[in-house]
């Protein structure tokens, strides 16, 4: 049984059409009452982490000398996020582009601080999760925005709780480097879901009796390459300009692993070239496949005819109704009669098979 890789095609309502740029208005499917606030604050020595509904208790945390990760979960509450967009003086059209679901992957670079876009994917219960994410981050703080609870950042938290690795001891660059990783490594699994969809579908395509839904398969197949494909060529491009940034907010350290991740990038972004060329030929190798059967048929139905039609010309002439007809009168002439046509018979049989037609 193949899992459904799939998701509603149903974009968002431009609910912010005809506002003036800034304007804050969530455009999205998932609405939810209450913004979720998570909040990691660390260094090299220190580790602290606690959740939140209200956004004003992170504003205590002001420590130069420690990085604060804020994940803000629920994007439909805009008042919670304007009051962190002021804390941090964010830029309005900033705003307007985190609330906004729509939103292509970018990344944009202010004064203070860096603004990045992009799509998360993962699965879930064999169905694709797409989720857009926003990312802004400054010397010593980093701000996350997701449309809902869940995410592919718990080995993140996990590195940050246990100071595994090398990521306590970096700075806010590299945190949002290990997150924009971890985002790009699910990646890689809808990747090896999609490679195991195809191969599945091509099984079923060479079996005798193909399942009468596959043409359903296919195309469904081609509306999630399209959709992961729209999520990830758009942050290609947004790595390779966060890989060629001249900014004091990116190390040398960093940017060491910000090329790493744009061959990931890339990896990912020739694996989905190849199974959308896979997926366009599925449908071109069912049609060849029901055409090869369809001629199968006909071939055998078309030498079927071919015996009978001068067996029907011998049964015809001796069945018109004409007094005198030569041969009526012997005293075998049915047996004979039966002779030849038998023997045209397997005389054709004999002929079709020496051509292999048979």
């Amino acid at each position: 049984m193949v899992r459904k890789l799939t998701q509603s095609l149903r974009r968002p309502k431009m609910k912010s059409v005809n506002q003036p740029p800034g304007t804050v208005t969530y455009v999205g499917r998932k609405e939810s009452a209450e913004t979720r606030l998570e909040v990691i604050d660390y260094n090299k020595d220190n580790f602290e982490k606690f959740t939140s509904s209200t956004t004003e208790d992170a504003f205590k945390f002001e420590a130069e000398d420690r990085i604060t990760w804020f994940n803000i979960d629920g994007l439909s509450n805009t008042v919670e996020i304007e009051k962190l967009g002021k804390y941090y003086d964010l830029h309005p059209l900033i705003i307007e582009d985190i609330v906004n679901t729509t939103q292509r992957p970018k990344i944009d670079e202010y004064e203070d601080y860096l603004f990045i876009v992009a799509k998360m994917l993962y699965l879930q219960d064999g169905q694709l999760v797409n989720e857009h994410i926003s990312f802004v981050f400054g010397k010593d703080y980093v701000l996350t925005f997701q449309e809902a609870g869940g995410d592919v950042f718990d080995g993140v938290r996990g590195r940050l709780e246990k100071a595994y690795g090398r990521i306590r001891t970096n700075g806010s660059d590299y945190l949002v480097f290990a997150l924009l990783d971890a985002i790009v490594d699910h990646y890689f699994l809808v990747v090896d879901e999609l490679s195991e969809k195809v191969e599945n579908l091509e099984e079923q395509l060479f079996e005798s009796q193909p399942s009468d839904d596959i043409t359903f398969e296919i195309q469904d197949l081609k509306r999630s390459i399209l959709r992961i494909r729209r999520a990830v060529f758009p942050l290609k491009e947004v790595i390779s300009r966060f890989q060629n940034m001249e900014n004091d907010l990116i190390t040398a350290r960093t940017k060491n692993y910000i090329n790493d991740l744009h061959d990931h990038i890339l990896q990912v972004s020739e694996h989905i070239d190849l199974y959308r060329e896979m997926a366009w030929g599925l449908m071109d190798m069912y049609m060849t496949t029901i055409s090869n059967k369809m001629n199968e048929v006909m071939k055998v139905l078309t030498i079927m005819a071919s015996i009978f039609i001068p067996l029907t010309f011998i049964a015809g002439i001796y069945g018109m109704n004409f007094e005198y007809i030569p041969e009526l009168q012997w005293e075998y002439s049915y047996f004979i009669l039966w002779g030849i046509m038998i023997v045209i018979f397997l005389f054709m049989i004999y002929y079709f098979k020496r051509k292999k037609w048979l």
